[in-house]
């Protein structure tokens, strides 16, 4: 057998116990993942409340659907495409750690010298890659969506705190779900559990996918009634 066929069959093999183990008691290792990606979803949230609280809002109308418009299923698409990139980034960042911190060190094994020196070099650089790119999209997010929310706000002449007030019912599910990977991601790297990545993929997207779509409804249903309910202007 190959190097890489055995790099390969191991990384099945490996899944295929993870999935079986979380099958029979899943709600221990759900349960972590779902605590650490409420923590950063809430981080996320105040950091947003934060960014809209002090950033000059800019006076150009936003169109808000359900507000400034009537909701259609173009509206829907948006947002669930929206969300579906951000869960697809976060779901590669547990694939790249499944090969970075799995994959890799197995290949590593088989390897001597110079060859057995890069392929375990480039499992750390990858890692720290990842992490970089993570922080650097929880910061752009911050930015992005605190800089709209005070654009909203001021369109809608409440303040920034009602504001995410009136979007929790919708984000803070939605938010996460998105974290799930990255949550799964973080307890992995702290645990040496590389080998559980790929397994962890599966199933926080599985979980995630339904969970975005209601989420989706919510926000154009419920959310222009309770923006309706507190701004003066609407």
């Amino acid at each position: 057998m190959a190097a890489d066929d055995y790099v390969l069959v191991q990384g099945i093999k490996a899944t295929r116990g993870t999935l079986e183990r979380w099958q029979a008691r899943p709600w221990p290792v759900l349960g972590r993942w779902l605590a650490l990606s409420l923590v950063i979803a809430l981080t996320l949230l105040f950091a947003v409340f934060a960014v809209s609280s002090l950033v000059l809002p800019d006076p150009t109308p936003l169109f808000v659907p359900g507000i400034t418009a009537p909701v259609d299923a173009g509206d829907f698409g948006y947002i669930l495409a929206g969300n579906s990139l951000v869960l697809a980034l976060h779901a590669m960042a547990c694939v790249a750690g499944f090969i970075a911190g799995s994959s890799m060190r197995l290949e590593a094994d088989r390897r001597t010298g110079f060859s057995k020196a890069l392929h375990e070099k480039a499992g750390v650089v990858a890692i720290i890659w990842v992490g970089l790119v993570t922080a650097f999209s929880l910061v752009t997010q911050a930015y992005l969506l605190g800089s709209l929310g005070a654009d909203l706000a001021s369109q809608l002449e409440i303040t920034p705190g009602v504001l995410v007030l009136t979007a929790l019912p919708h984000a803070i599910p939605e938010l996460v779900t998105l974290f799930l990977p990255l949550a799964a991601w973080l307890i992995a790297s702290r645990r040496d559990e590389w080998d559980q990545l790929l397994a962890a993929t599966f199933v926080t997207v599985a979980v995630a996918v339904p969970v975005l779509i209601v989420c989706a409804l919510v926000e154009l249903t419920l959310w222009p009634s309770l923006l309706e309910a507190v701004s003066p202007v609407t």
